[in-house]
């Protein structure tokens, strides 16, 4: 297979050629025998998802990519394989789903969802190791690889197995319960407003929820809440590629759903080829910061995939390097191909933003990118003993602005990507809950970054929706 290069010529690229490449954050297995074992064992088993499942996300994200759609993408920081069980897995579809009714409310859009779990696993981390009761051990770096125990450190290759079988589990229930009615809308939805203390706010989301329930009750009246589309919704799965070696050993050459039968004229240059290369350990997979080198593994290995794509973009990004990973990831400038993934932090998205923007759609590929928000991983902060948390204030800043600058730019700010899970945790700051430093050890469950508790996430949802309307606003009264 020939992709074309950054620089214009082609270059064979192949599941594994990504090993002549310069890597990082790749770990050094103690046993390769037992490591070419369990690469052995992932090759045969069958994908976790579809190629038509890759193919229908991608047409989702072309139409974000065109304004016409809003990418809602959430989860754990670090999923673990304990979150492989019925409540977990309900509680994050749930949230999803309010989350992305407030915002068709808001955005007047429809909402693509993309969940980070079934198989977000690993974790890219600053050091080698930690210093854990004044002892030096090896740092946790996701269920995929070692323990968070003290005593479970060692790189294990049977747990890239485990991460396999736990995806496939985890996928296969979100699907059972998606069919079988969780997402109906039909269903009531908790809409509790008790933990909000402002009054302004209360009354502004009361708004939004009076809304919505008004709605499904006037379709069910009307008899419009009939339709299957109010049954069930899609809901795909993320994670970082960051293990190339689990990946590759997911990645296989199959059938391209839009290839025409072989009975019409599938021979014309137009036509997608026949078969292409397909990541089927999920629907999406993104770039991290730490490991998006134009001359890196990482690259090499993401542009030869057919799955939509993600990179993190961030303080250390360079405008240049954003056009050649660019042209690198989609020579051919597919809409919705990729996402640029932003994650400055709240004091510095001002200064930095508008330049990358300026750098994409001055050029070619204008109008082809999805630009989502994550407005968590830059502004991460420790408190007292080390705990590390967020400020709901800096993250919901972060995220005002960058909306406020893609307007400006007269650009698009397709999605946001959140680190949040629908259990009462205490990891973030603040929010309307008014969580304090003290209230952190209450429920703090994250073994690495801090999360959105449920009530915080639907929070921002509205934040959101409320942005959205207030720009419609303006726009229908000429104020804009």
């Amino acid at each position: 297979m020939s992709t074309a290069t950054s620089n214009g010529h082609a270059a064979e690229w192949t599941p594994d050629s990504w090993r002549t490449k310069p890597i990082k954050q790749c770990p050094e297995y103690p046993d390769q025998n037992a490591l070419n074992k369990s690469l052995r064992e992932l090759q045969r088993l069958p994908p976790i998802v579809h190629p038509r499942e890759i193919v229908k996300l991608k047409e989702h994200l072309r139409a974000v990519a065109h304004g016409e759609a809003f990418l809602l993408q959430g989860g754990d920081c670090a999923e673990l394989f304990d979150y492989c069980e019925q409540n977990a897995i309900e509680s994050k579809i749930k949230l999803l789903l309010q989350m992305s009714l407030v915002l068709i409310w808001g955005a007047d859009k429809r909402v693509v969802r993309i969940g980070r779990m079934a198989g977000q696993y690993a974790k890219p981390r600053s050091s080698p190791t930690e210093i854990v009761d004044g002892k030096e051990v090896p740092s946790f770096r996701g269920d995929i690889l070692n323990g968070f125990a003290v005593d479970e450190r060692t790189l294990d290759p049977n747990r890239l197995v485990k991460a396999y079988h736990h995806s496939s589990a985890t996928l296969n229930y979100i699907r059972a319960a998606i069919s079988s009615g969780i997402a109906d809308l039909h269903r009531p939805l908790d809409w509790g407003l008790g933990h909000v203390r402002d009054p302004a706010l209360k009354a502004k989301y009361s708004e939004a929820v009076n809304f919505l329930t008004d709605m499904l009750r006037f379709m069910h009246t009307i008899g419009a809440d009939k339709s299957e589309k109010l049954d069930t919704v899609d809901l795909y799965t993320s994670h970082e590629g960051l293990l190339l070696e689990y990946e590759q050993s997911l990645t296989r050459l199959l059938d391209n759903p839009l290839h025409p039968p072989s009975s019409s004229s599938s021979s014309s240059s137009s036509s997608p080829p026949a078969k292409e290369y397909y990541n089927t350990s999920a629907h999406f997979l993104w770039i991290g910061d730490r490991t998006r080198q134009i001359d890196g593994a990482h690259v090499e290995f993401f542009r030869g995939i057919a799955n939509p794509i993600g990179i993190k973009v961030g303080p250390t990004t360079p405008a240049s390097d954003i056009l050649a990973l660019l042209r690198t990831l989609n020579p051919s400038r597919e809409p919705g191909k990729i996402t640029l993934i932003t994650r400055y932090g709240a004091a510095k998205v001002s200064s930095l933003l508008p330049a990358h923007i300026r750098t994409v759609e001055d050029s070619e590929y204008a109008r082809t990118v999805v630009w989502q928000c994550d407005p968590m991983h830059g502004n991460t902060q420790s408190v007292g003993g080390g705990i590390k948390t967020r400020a709901f204030s800096d993250i919901f800043s972060e995220l005002q602005q960058t909306l406020r600058i893609h307007k400006e730019q007269g650009s698009y700010l397709g999605g946001v990507h959140l680190e949040l899970t629908g259990d009462a945790v205490t990891e973030c700051l603040g929010g309307s809950e008014g969580l304090d430093e003290d209230d952190l050890s209450t429920n703090y469950t994250s073994f690495c970054d801090p999360r959105l508790n449920e009530k915080q996430a639907l929070e921002l949802a509205f934040l959101i929706a409320d942005h959205y309307r207030s720009e419609r606003s303006d726009k229908a009264t000429g104020t804009a």
